[in-house]
């Protein structure tokens, strides 16, 4: 975990989901690759030739802008797959279930804080995908609202999520904590916005945030 910033004044907390609110690398990889095996199967090449191209793509953009990472979404976008087909790819590729179980410590996690803090997810799913992931590890109660993919139509890092998110839970920006498990995906650009920020390494470290903040 590295703490970047907490907000003095903080009302609400903006979780990212993926690798953040569970740690399962098994379905961390297959939300990326049943997603560039579609890519292949459109585009008419294997596997391991659109893996490539993905990988060649993502290496370059680090190369080009000071080491940032990049998101697939934005990736796929950058080979003509728009955002709307990104999204239907994730609502008919992923079934959470299939890897994800209830957490009992996390539900009791958001308990606690759900007590003092507003709370909002921010993913680069969609928000029927991301439901769906909530409601496997048990969590969905705490979350009335979701910003997805097709909320904004734009990829994190952007700021339309997050400024959407600010909406929906009536705060200002320098009044939320935003908490992912990727630096360049989740914490860099709400720093700028204001946000505070924590990067986790997975679930095991959202535990113990009602001792910390």
């Amino acid at each position: 975990m590295k703490i970047y910033k907490i907000p003095e004044s903080l009302k609400a907390l903006i979780f990212d989901i993926d690798s953040t609110l569970y740690t399962n690398p098994s379905y961390a990889f297959e939300q990326v690759d049943c997603q560039i095996r579609q890519f292949a199967k459109e585009k008419g090449i294997t596997a391991d030739e659109a893996r490539k191209m993905v990988s060649d793509y993502r290496k370059s953009f680090a190369e080009e802008n000071n080491g940032k990472k990049i998101s697939l979404g934005n990736t796929l976008l950058a080979f003509g797959i728009s955002i709307e087909q990104s999204v239907e790819w994730r609502k008919t590729l992923m079934e959470p279930k299939d890897f994800l179980s209830r957490d009992e410590e996390l539900i009791c996690t958001m308990q606690l804080l759900q007590k003092k803090y507003k709370l909002i997810c921010v993913t680069n799913n969609p928000v029927f995908t991301a439901r769906k992931t909530l409601d496997a590890i048990g969590i969905s109660v705490y979350f009335p609202d979701i910003v997805g993919l097709d909320t904004c139509y734009k990829s994190k890092p952007a700021t339309e999520p997050f400024m959407e998110a600010c909406h929906i839970l009536k705060v200002n920006p320098k009044e939320c904590l935003a908490t992912g498990d990727r630096y360049d995906m989740d914490i860099s650009l709400p720093l700028e916005l204001g946000m505070g920020g924590i990067l986790v390494n997975g679930v095991e470290e959202i535990y113990t945030f009602p001792s910390i903040i």
